[in-house]
């Protein structure tokens, strides 16, 4: 059976700052290639309702900006797994953008995701995190039009993030025709492309596996820690991940 690489997403001290360790060492474990995590924020615009959960129960106990470097300094001393943040522009400016990607980059941050900072309106994201030596990933869509894909994938990054559909996290994709002729339209580009949004089964990894570099999986993660007890959270996670490897 061949694996298939998978950026494995995760909140920041979901369900807890101690079991949010527990939950990346399961991902790790698992086979994950790479990890995203989360840091959770009041209005997360981009995340349905799983993760909208998590980044609430995630502030509840305790999350904050510098415990969430320490988590994945953490997390780095486990593993060598490459590591992305995915957070959104109101944490990063509150944090102060260039000391938030300094930041990235002494805990062993290889790049950083923020879906509400294009990068033709980026506060500076881009050029500052290239200075800081950390990737800025973008994102597109398959309504993104081929101008603006033009000029997004111009930038001299290695990863974009592609969704699958419109909308929010969440909800089951169906891969059909126009998925795959949107992420076959990336290949000549010779970006990594990180493909998600209602992504659960390995089914449908293995639909688009052809014209990506790394699957992305977070929804389904988020309800496999809900719906198991404290002390199966490990077993939960790791399982749900080595299933569509």
């Amino acid at each position: 059976m061949k694996a298939h690489r998978i950026m494995a997403h995760m909140v920041a001290f979901y369900p807890s700052r101690e079991q949010s360790l527990e939950v990346a060492r399961a991902l790790i474990d698992g086979g994950s290639f790479y990890l995203e995590v989360q840091f959770p924020f009041s209005e997360p615009t981009a995340d349905g309702p799983y993760i909208q959960e998590a980044c609430k129960q995630g502030l509840s106990a305790g999350f904050c900006i510098s415990g969430g470097f320490d988590l994945i300094e953490e997390i780095r001393g486990i593993s060598d797994i490459p590591v992305f943040i995915m957070s959104y522009a109101n944490a990063v400016f509150v944090y102060g953008m260039r000391r938030y990607l300094d930041r990235c980059k002494t805990a062993g941050v290889q790049g950083v995701i923020v879906p509400d900072l294009p990068v033709d309106y980026d506060e500076g994201l881009f050029r500052i995190s290239s200075k800081a030596g950390v990737e800025a990933v973008p994102l597109i869509a398959p309504s993104t039009s081929e101008q603006r894909l033009r000029m997004i994938l111009s930038y001299s990054f290695d990863h974009v993030y592609a969704t699958l559909r419109k909308g929010i996290t969440g909800s089951f994709t169906n891969i059909g025709k126009n998925n795959l002729l949107f992420l076959k339209e990336l290949i000549p580009y010779g970006k990594k492309v990180l493909a998600g949004f209602g992504i659960s089964q390995r089914s449908q990894i293995v639909s688009i596996y052809p014209y990506i570099h790394a699957a992305v999986v977070g929804t389904a993660l988020v309800r496999e820690i809900r719906g198991c007890r404290r002390e199966g959270v490990y077993e939960a996670v790791r399982h749900k991940i080595e299933s569509l490897l």
